[in-house]
Parts: C-alpha cells; sequence; structure tokens
C-alpha cells in the first residue's frame, strides 16, 4: 500500500511538472508572440513523422495488413496521373511524345524518357496533407471541404511536376535529375505549406481566438 502511494505521489508531481512547464513555454510563447513559430514548427514536426511513417509503412511493413489494397490504390492513381498528364504534355505543350500505354511509358523526340510508376501517384502527398488536416486544429465543419479541395490541389500540382519535367527532359535534358529531386519534390511540400498557411490564418478561426483574448 506504502509502494501504491509513492508511486501516486510520484505520477502527481510529474503531472504537475509538466503542467508547469506547459503553462511557462504557453506565457513565454504569448509574451514574445511567437505564435506563428510555434505553428510553423508544429506544422513541420507533424510532417516529418507522417513522411518517415509513410515511408516506414510502405518500404519496411509493405503497407500491412492492406497491402493489396494501397498497391492497387497507387496502381489506379498512377493510370490516372499518367494520362493526364500525357494528354497535357502533347495537346496544352504541344510536345511531341511516343507513348506505351502498357508501361506508362512516355519517350520523347530526342530519346529522352519518362515512366510513371505507383512512387508516381503523389498517394503519399496527399496522404500526407489529409492526415496534416485530420490532426491539425480547427472546424471539422470547414475540413469536411478543405480537405477534399487541397487534395485535389496536390493531384494537379503532380500533373504540373510532370508536364514540367518533360519541358526539362526536352529542353534541358542534363538537369533532369536535378530537377527532379530537388526543384519539382520539394515543390509539393511547397503548396503543402502554403495550404496550411490559408488554412491557418483565414479558416481555422485562431485570428478570431486571438482578437476575442486581446478585448478581455
Amino acid at each position: 500500500m506504502f509502494i501504491l502511494a509513492a508511486h501516486f505521489k510520484k505520477l502527481i508531481q510529474v503531472r504537475q511538472t509538466y503542467h508547469s512547464i506547459k503553462e511557462k513555454t504557453n506565457h513565454f510563447i504569448r509574451e514574445h508572440h511567437l505564435q506563428s513559430l510555434k505553428d510553423v514548427a508544429l506544422f513541420i514536426i507533424i510532417t516529418l513523422i507522417i513522411h518517415y511513417s509513410w515511408r516506414f509503412w510502405a518500404n519496411q511493413l509493405h503497407f500491412a495488413p492492406i497491402h493489396d489494397l494501397m498497391y492497387n490504390l497507387e496502381y489506379r492513381m498512377a493510370g490516372i496521373v499518367y494520362r493526364q498528364s500525357t494528354w497535357a504534355i502533347q495537346h496544352l505543350l504541344g510536345i511531341h511524345v511516343t507513348l506505351f500505354d502498357d508501361i506508362r511509358k512516355m519517350v520523347f523526340d530526342n530519346q529522352g524518357y519518362m515512366s510513371i510508376n505507383r512512387s508516381c501517384s503523389g498517394m503519399k502527398q496527399i496522404m500526407q496533407f489529409v492526415i496534416l488536416m485530420m490532426v491539425f486544429p480547427g472546424p471539422w465543419k470547414k475540413k469536411l471541404w478543405f480537405i477534399p479541395m487541397g487534395a485535389f490541389i496536390v493531384h494537379l500540382t503532380n500533373l504540373f511536376r510532370i508536364t514540367g519535367l518533360s519541358i526539362v527532359l526536352t529542353t534541358v535534358p542534363e538537369q533532369w535529375k536535378f530537377s527532379h529531386d530537388y526543384i519539382f519534390r520539394p515543390f509539393f511540400y511547397v503548396v503543402i505549406f502554403m495550404m496550411w498557411v490559408w488554412w491557418v490564418e483565414k479558416l481555422s478561426g485562431k485570428k478570431e481566438l486571438k482578437k476575442a483574448d486581446s478585448t478581455v
């Protein structure tokens, strides 16, 4: 009985210490007007957790226990991306390309080529945005339309990425790998960050709460 009481006392002390640190941190943030930095830090932390969790689930666990479902979704999504991006490349950009639909490969006149596989589907980035918005604070009434709209914008970003890479491949093919890895891939996260800023600044209701606090 004495041991249980001692453990319970320690638990209370830990809880009190946690709340004390939390209160001091929040007071410091309010006093120095660091709320925006706090939100950005939270965005980065959540995004990194989702990113590495997804990679571990995909590469180490092979999407267990829904392996077939996820592989099928990525395969179908890659097919949609292939059809829409090749249409944009041919009809909007006017670039001649030879298509091999069975392997989702496009070959350009300079013999450069791109293949749209499961990793090009944009599924990971769409799910990153969806999960980010689900766990980030804000009214669900607005999330119900903002999340689908944002997922569609991420899909359009993927189409922009592929059509942009086709321009690189036909004009400066030696820059294709650099453009793929260091320009168009990070662009996904620029778009997601911009939508997140829109959410925090305009839709989450945080500004209204700040105004209410300042008038008290």
